[in-house]
């Protein structure tokens, strides 16, 4: 079951369930090493970033702004790694991001270092909002001094871990030492079970609750019975966050998003995030031509006509391809992609029998 937002939830919550937030990937280092971690290899202990899932130069905000802008994005998450491994760069992107998108554009940051009290009052300089701070081996105490100056900075601060099946008497115990303290909500992540920790996860004994999920077994069950634990006089508040709503909740809403700002006049954007249009292969050399006899044969305007010369194909809206597909001897199917930037093609349904050579 879906939990539904409330009015008290951490704004940064609000903000991912609308799938409205640029995910700004700061590094992928950390000194942690856990062994639930989700990374995949490709970013795991690499300096670099992403906007989304589009790879960034260090120190290129521009792009990163132009992806926030792509999603009209009204706020950032800022993540790694631990982007506190790169202080000065995650602050730097706090700075850009409410110069370019105003005072109110959201930014969380998620961390596992309890760093020096006084870096709490930079951190809200820079024009950081919100942080979440991951307990190493759920540790509390250790914490409570970073987390207390946070408060005190004007940060809003929030407690975010993986509900790991087998820190069940752990984990209810840490709901107890957090009473009436700084952290002002906890977010338990149903513990996924990836590529990137399969081996480690199945050394721990864990397996996946389902065949369509990748959340590990036990792990919904402990959250749900330890939010059910938590009242309002906890001065704080729990919130669960299944790993199947992460991808087809927050992350469909986030390709909706870029898609419905960035979609081309032939393409359209369907229920589940992605992008479908018609497409026509055809040789640098016969575009021009195939594009005029098509606007001739058919009077679409050339704004619904464009020539992918990586491809080597036109693309066109669907309708029209499905509708010429018997008529040219030339390739004809329909293309499936994330609206991401770099535009991952995801699905090709031939409509003839004809095939590229």
């Amino acid at each position: 079951m879906i939990e539904l937002p409330s009015i008290d939830e951490a704004e940064g919550c609000i903000q991912c369930q609308m799938g409205s937030k640029l995910v700004l990937f700061v590094t992928g280092h950390c000194h942690w090493m856990c062994d639930y971690c989700p990374l995949s290899e490709n970013r795991r202990e690499i300096d670099f970033m992403y906007a989304n899932e589009r790879r960034i130069d260090i120190g290129d905000w521009a792009t990163v702004l132009e992806e926030g802008r792509a999603m009209n994005a009204t706020g950032t998450g800022i993540t790694g790694g631990d982007p506190m491994m790169a202080a000065e760069r995650s602050m730097e992107a706090c700075r850009m991001l409410k110069k370019e998108f105003g005072e109110d554009h959201h930014i969380h940051l998620y961390t596992s270092i309890p760093f020096k009290p006084e870096v709490a009052q930079e951190l809200a300089d820079s024009g950081l909002d919100e942080i979440r701070f991951h307990l190493l081996n759920l540790e509390y105490e250790r914490y409570v001094p970073t987390m207390q100056a946070c408060r005190d900075a004007g940060l809003y601060v929030g407690i975010e871990l993986p509900c790991e099946p087998d820190q069940e008497e752990r984990l209810h115990e840490l709901i107890e030492e957090m009473r009436n303290g700084p952290a002002l909500f906890l977010n338990l992540n149903e513990l996924e079970i990836t590529v990137g920790n399969f081996d480690n996860m199945e050394v721990r004994g864990f397996n996946l609750s389902s065949e369509i999920t990748a959340g590990a077994e036990g792990s919904g069950e402990l959250a749900r019975a330890l939010h059910a634990k938590v009242t309002p006089d906890y001065g704080f508040m729990l919130k669960y966050c299944t790993a199947s709503y992460k991808d087809s909740g927050q992350l469909r809403r986030r390709f909706l998003r870029r898609g419905e700002h960035t979609i081309s006049p032939h393409e359209q954007l369907t229920e589940d995030g992605t992008i479908i249009f018609g497409a026509v292969w055809c040789t640098d050399e016969e575009a021009e031509d195939w594009m005029t006899e098509i606007q001739e044969q058919t009077g679409i305007p050339g704004q619904f006509i464009f020539h992918d010369s990586s491809m080597g194909r036109l693309e066109i809206p669907l309708i029209l391809a499905e509708g010429i597909a018997d008529e040219v001897d030339a390739p004809v199917a329909m293309i499936e992609i994330h609206p991401t930037h770099e535009r991952l093609e995801v699905g090709v349904v031939w409509l003839n029998d004809v095939r590229p050579q």
